[in-house]
């Protein structure tokens, strides 16, 4: 009986072991996981070198052209809010000084001559700030910008009319 029990077990053993090999010998297909891995964003390619030219002055020069980057950016009265037309403009500014860690920019606030010379001050310095607000939004470091108001102390056009005034109400960028 014992031998019996042997003989049953070694023919189960190689039953087994038949069974096995057949089932390595077929083909697996790999089976794909899921990717559970967050992948970093591509880092940003860095502009040519164009992009970053400056004129003698140290005003940038607008992305492959050869002309000026505006600096003025004019407001309506008793405002302090940017023109939807000058948001292309401040962008192409807060892309310079990403580019150019190196530089800074001043910006003067401006008013015309109507109101008191405080309020007048607090108004360009809010127009200064409105400026200063976008670029650092955009990505600009802080420690790239500085604010200075003159109020209505430093007209562009000296004249009494509306459209002095229009040109007296503005924020300038000067890049040092």
């Amino acid at each position: 009986m014992i031998n019996v029990q042997r003989l049953f077990l070694i023919l189960l053993a190689l039953a087994l072991a038949g069974c096995a090999s057949k089932a390595r010998e077929q083909p697996v297909e790999p089976v794909e996981e899921p990717s559970t891995v967050v992948e970093a964003p591509p880092e940003p390619v860095a502009p040519p070198r164009d992009f970053e030219s400056f004129d003698a002055d140290l005003n940038p020069y607008v992305p492959g052209t050869n002309r000026l980057l505006p600096r003025v950016f004019y407001f309506q009265f008793d405002e302090a809010v940017i023109g939807p037309d000058d948001l292309a403009s401040l962008e192409m500014h807060a892309t310079v000084l990403r580019n150019n860690r190196d530089r800074s920019v001043v910006i003067e606030g401006h008013c015309d001559e109507r109101g008191t010379r405080e309020y007048n001050l607090a108004l360009g310095e809010r127009r200064a700030d409105a400026i200063r607000v976008y670029l650092t939004s955009a990505g600009v470091s802080p420690r790239q910008i500085e604010t200075v108001s003159y109020g209505e102390e430093r007209p562009e056009d000296p004249g009494h009319t509306e459209a002095s005034w229009a040109r007296n109400r503005r924020a300038v960028m000067i890049y040092r």
